[in-house]
């Protein structure tokens, strides 16, 4: 196992060498105040053991998780801190692509149901509406790339796997590895990455700050003796670049157990992933009332509004849960006056659950996501604010007791797209990071600006009321039931007792008709 542990300092933060102490078998790491990405590579079966996983042949598949904490966003999580810029909306992201086999036949490809049956067993129960890859994930028209999200708040269902599954195999290191996997619980994101190519599973999760804010204070061990892995460390912080596409890193490096000393460094890459002012924001509320049909409110600092370069374009990406969901023939109209007034340029790209009837309990989706390009004012205007609105439709939901459930909303994603040079190399980016969801719909040779969410607002998810019918009392659904199974019937029977009662009149009339014709 190769373990890749990445400390990022403010360049303003002051840094003492004593911090920072390496040993033969160990670096000492003493109150350092910074962000951190730990990253280990491990063959997928150890993560995979004791799972049902009967089927399990995928080509490639990645896990991205994000928290819904805005006090990550603050501590420079998900746009803040470069080299970790790009972003994905909060809750827990899937992307697959099946085996060269016949979908959903063991042994070739991946069996439809495995995928999910992992799911709920690393991830916890919260995992919801999965079922099978075929049934829950949508499909991109673009790729043979499959995609679900779980609205999943926490870790707690994978540390608890790691605890009980993953550190049980190592007896000799089991308390340091249960030690870790606690600190998953305050992770700000999460990326499982696995192909099949190298039969590695590449575990990065990273941290705005420690735990408690009160900096790093650990200790990284050498791989014991004999081991083919390796324990690589990185102290590092951005320098100043004078090309906008590239980002400078400049810092220490070492191997633990293999370096006297750490050694200083200086490079740099090209990135497509960049990050923005702090004070380049956007925040999102649902104003009331909701009702069936809320608005999106996306409401963007001036910062937020000035394009990094001339040929970038902003954009919004939306992960929409089953209940929630757009009329894309609303949204991808060309009408101007429609988009003007919600300060939308076009409606880019949809996919997933887009029925404009479909109750929630018959979606078999786990929901929709959408690209649009936004808006931006004339050059002549400055706002103070910004506010572009997106109309969206509720589905029905089952009843409760109150008349009302509620709901909750991820945040979307708000970026500045740009055309990058056909020089840029960015394949180089040690830390670059694909399979977002929305980066594939764009060119290769393409830059990305987040804008960073409002820190203030607490959480990153949208909580909506949602009026249901009531399980008790005269109008509950129960009643509506029966009462809608009576008007049909009544109504069959008068448009039968009509139907009877022309067919006698026209029988009558025909009658008299030959009556006539025989006088």
């Amino acid at each position: 196992m190769n373990r890749r542990t990445t400390y990022l300092q403010d360049p303003s933060t002051p840094f003492d060498p004593a911090q920072a102490r390496l040993l033969p078998q160990r670096l000492e790491i003493r109150t350092l105040h910074s962000a951190k990405q730990e990253r280990l590579t491990v063959p997928v079966e150890l993560l995979l053991s004791g799972t049902d996983d009967g089927g399990w042949d995928a080509e490639r598949f990645t896990v991205r998780w994000a928290s819904g904490d805005a006090a990550a966003a603050a501590a420079g999580a998900g746009g803040a801190v470069t080299p970790f810029a790009s972003r994905v909306s909060g809750g827990l992201h899937v992307f697959l692509r099946p085996g060269g086999g016949q979908e959903g036949v063991v042994g070739e490809g991946v069996r439809s149901d495995a995928v999910c049956r992992v799911l709920k067993t690393v991830f916890g129960s919260e995992v919801t509406k999965c079922v099978d890859y075929e049934k829950s994930f949508t499909r991109s028209d673009t790729s043979s790339e499959y995609q679900f999200y779980s609205p999943l708040a926490s870790l707690e269902g994978l540390v608890d796997f790691v605890r009980e599954k993953v550190c049980a195999l190592d007896t000799a290191r089991e308390e340091p590895c249960r030690r870790h996997a606690r600190e998953l619980l305050a992770a700000d994101s999460l990326d499982l990455a696995y192909d099949s190519e190298s039969r590695n599973l590449v575990v990065s999760a990273f941290w705005a700050d420690a735990p408690g804010g009160e900096g790093w204070t650990e200790d990284l061990h050498a791989p014991a003796a004999g081991s083919k892995g390796k324990m690589e460390v990185g102290l590092l912080g951005a320098e100043r670049t004078a090309d906008p596409e590239e980002i400078k890193m400049g810092g220490l490096l070492g191997v633990v157990g293999e370096d006297e000393k750490l050694k200083p460094t200086l490079f740099s890459f090209a990135s497509r992933h960049h990050a923005l002012p702090r004070d380049a924001t956007f925040s999102v509320e649902f104003p009331l009332p909701t009702g069936l049909h809320p608005t999106m409110a996306i409401s963007l600092s001036p910062a937020a509004l000035q394009p990094p370069d001339a040929t970038c374009a902003l954009h919004t990406y939306l992960t929409l849960p089953s209940y929630l969901f757009g009329d894309k023939y609303q949204l991808g109209t060309e009408d101007p006056l429609f988009l003007d007034s919600h300060h939308l340029v076009k409606l880019l790209s949809v996919t997933g659950e887009t029925d404009l009837e479909a109750p929630d309990w018959s979606v078999s989706q786990w929901g929709s996501n959408w690209l649009l390009e936004l808006a931006t004012p004339p050059e002549e205007q400055s706002p103070e604010e910004w506010n572009v609105t997106i109309p969206l439709h509720l589905r029905y939901l089952a009843p409760s007791e109150s008349g009302y459930r509620s709901v909750e909303v991820p945040w979307p994603v708000v970026f500045w797209a740009c055309a990058a040079s056909e020089e840029a190399k960015m394949h180089f980016n040690p830390f670059d990071r694909v399979d977002l969801g929305w980066e594939g719909l764009f060119a290769p040779q393409t830059t990305f600006y987040q804008v960073n969410p409002a820190a203030e607002q607490g959480r990153l998810v949208e909580e909506i009321s949602v009026p249901v019918l009531k399980e008790t009392g005269f109008f509950n659904s129960r009643t509506i039931e029966l009462g809608t199974v009576l008007a049909i019937v009544l109504g069959s029977l008068w448009v039968l007792w009509k139907l009877g009662a022309v067919m006698r009149t026209s029988g009558t009339r025909r009658s008299v008709e030959s009556q006539k014709k025989s006088q």
